[in-house]
């Protein structure tokens, strides 16, 4: 019989989960990478996080982009008592678009909408961090949409632009 946990016990654990997977500290490098191994790309910003988070959202929304959600991690791990430091994941997405890779694979629901997380590094410096949908595209061996993958690439590039370190 599966277990049915009440919506707030739902929403914590899953905010949990986001919050420990977004643990690990970016690197050093001021310019965006792309084709590493883990499928992470870093663009480190040239404003605070609030700002870097106002910017991000405005530039979703100049695009008509729907904006799903945003989820405060650090305010989520002081509330279970935890220091983490500033971290917060954006989720966005063009559903007509994200919709593609979906009927290519369902599995790529697992990165579909958009996450983009905002952290603040021990150094002070604020990354804007995404996972490369090249990276996506071949985790899930999804054909025949690369049009679709060349759009999303080059929409989050202008996204992550809108705030990244000359």
């Amino acid at each position: 019989m599966p277990i049915r946990l009440a919506k707030p016990v739902s929403a914590a654990l899953i905010a949990f989960g986001l919050l420990l997977s977004s643990c690990a500290a970016p690197p050093e490098e001021a310019a965006p990478q792309a084709g590493l191994d883990d499928g992470i790309v870093k663009v480190r910003s040239a404003y605070p996080v609030d700002e870097t988070i106002a910017r991000l959202k405005q530039d979703v929304a100049d695009k008509g982009i729907q904006f799903f959600m945003q989820v405060d991690q650090a305010r989520l791990a002081a509330d279970a008592g935890i220091g983490l430091r500033p971290s917060t994941l954006l989720i966005f997405g063009n559903p007509p678009l994200g919709t593609q890779f979906i009927t290519a694979n369902a599995n790529a629901g697992l990165d579909w909408p958009v996450r983009l997380l905002v952290a603040e590094d021990e150094n002070g410096e604020v990354w804007a961090i995404y996972t490369d949908f090249d990276w996506i595209k071949r985790r899930h061996r999804i054909a025949g949409r690369d049009a679709q993958f060349k759009m999303a690439s080059e929409v989050i590039a202008s996204i992550t632009a809108s705030v990244a370190a000359r």
